[in-house]
């Protein structure tokens, strides 16, 4: 078992202009590349937890979704990043689904699938529903980016490497010690 950071996509990882899936529509947010390479560098696995519900409301198809998303996954891997997964749920909001986010069935997959340790892991994302996420999945915690909803006590930053910097503070390395990022 071991610690992983599941990340949000549209608004977490890319600019979300409303249903990306072209990629004419990819643009990297400010902070991705130095935060994962730092929650990477700590020990933290990392994999994506995505709604898609465009591919569930006829917007684009799962071709589209995986073609974007390949694009995004081998751009980070350009800089050393490994995302290890994409968990993506592509179900219409009123489809009743057991797996579009709040729901904890793509984390539980995760568990099953990486071995993830929930409770050594953390969510980060752009809305209430990726904290949400991560209480029903009994994660660490969450952490929400750019101009996230206000959801509790769930910390809000400026960007995913204010967010890796917030976490490598908050909680001891996955496996044991390391020297510090910062």
């Amino acid at each position: 078992m071991r610690a992983f950071v599941f990340l949000d996509r549209d608004g977490t990882l890319v600019r979300d202009a409303g249903y990306p899936h072209r990629i004419a529509d990819y643009a990297r947010l400010p902070g991705v590349s130095e935060g994962l390479r730092q929650l990477q560098a700590a020990g933290y696995g990392l994999a994506i937890v995505t709604n898609q519900s465009g591919i569930g409301r006829g917007y684009f198809s799962e071709s589209d979704f995986w073609t974007f998303q390949n694009h995004l996954v081998q751009d980070l891997g350009r800089e050393g990043i490994t995302i290890e997964r994409t968990f993506f749920c592509p179900h219409h909001p009123d489809a009743g689904c057991g797996c579009r986010k709040p729901e904890p069935a793509l984390l539980h997959r995760a568990r099953a699938e990486l071995g993830a340790d929930l409770t050594k892991s953390w969510v980060i994302g752009d809305t209430f529903r990726d904290a949400a996420l991560a209480e029903r999945s009994r994660c660490r915690g969450a952490i929400l980016v750019g101009r996230a909803e206000a959801s509790g006590e769930t910390p809000r930053v400026a960007d995913l490497a204010e967010a890796a910097r917030w976490i490598l503070r908050a909680a001891s390395p996955p496996d044991g010690p390391r020297s510090a990022v910062a």
